[in-house]
């Protein structure tokens, strides 16, 4: 048993279990310290912990509006789906390619930091991570959506981004974000203020 009960108070669980899931705790904190490419608002460097907060924020706000999908699983795919990057660190989406090995890479550190949990609860991340992943069940699509979109919002934030990096933008994840009218519509907006911050920058350079 994984668990007994002590009183009338929560499951008490046996010690080994908790030590595991602790120590898994403690190891994924390093996620903190993962630094994307992207900035804060104020021009720090953002960190790919404080990304996936965000990631999860955004799909409360819509949980509404998100109809046939387990709200459940997709914030699971959200919270993990970064934290091989805890070990391997970011690569930023300009330096990525088909060729790179990134999401194998990923994949070995992210069981790595599972290596210490039960192995009922390491089963279960890492099949949620190979789902994510795999991006064919909606849940998963829906979590490379949204990880497109907070990371495009975030980038409209940054001080230092000119009108290249912002151009970029304007074509970076559209197949992800496509895939559902919500996101497709929530894309359209993000795409409108980015074209706006694109001729700011250019008015600016005439000046």
């Amino acid at each position: 048993m994984n668990s007994e009960t002590d009183g009338d108070h929560a499951p008490v669980i046996d010690h080994g279990r908790l030590t595991g899931l602790l120590a898994f705790f403690q190891a994924a904190e390093q996620l903190k310290d993962t630094l994307r490419s992207g900035t804060s608002r104020s021009g720090r460097a953002e960190s790919t912990a404080e990304h996936s907060w965000r990631l999860c924020l955004m799909v409360l706000l819509f949980e509404k509006d998100i109809i046939g999908v387990d709200i459940k699983k997709l914030l699971k795919l959200c919270v993990l789906h970064d934290l091989g990057e805890a070990i391997s660190g970011d690569v930023p989406a300009p330096h990525q390619s088909d060729g790179d090995n990134r999401q194998e890479r990923e994949r070995r550190d992210f069981q790595a930091l599972c290596a210490d949990l039960p192995d009922d609860v390491a089963d279960d991340f890492m099949a949620l991570w190979d789902e994510y992943a795999d991006a064919v069940t909606p849940e998963a699509q829906l979590a490379k959506a949204f990880d497109k979109l907070e990371t495009m919002l975030q980038h409209q934030l940054m001080p230092g981004a000119d009108a290249d990096f912002h151009a970029f933008n304007l074509s970076y994840g559209r197949d992800r974000t496509d895939v559902f009218p919500l996101t497709r519509q929530i894309r359209e907006g993000i795409d409108a203020r980015t074209k706006e911050l694109i001729r700011d920058h250019q008015s600016a350079q005439k000046a």
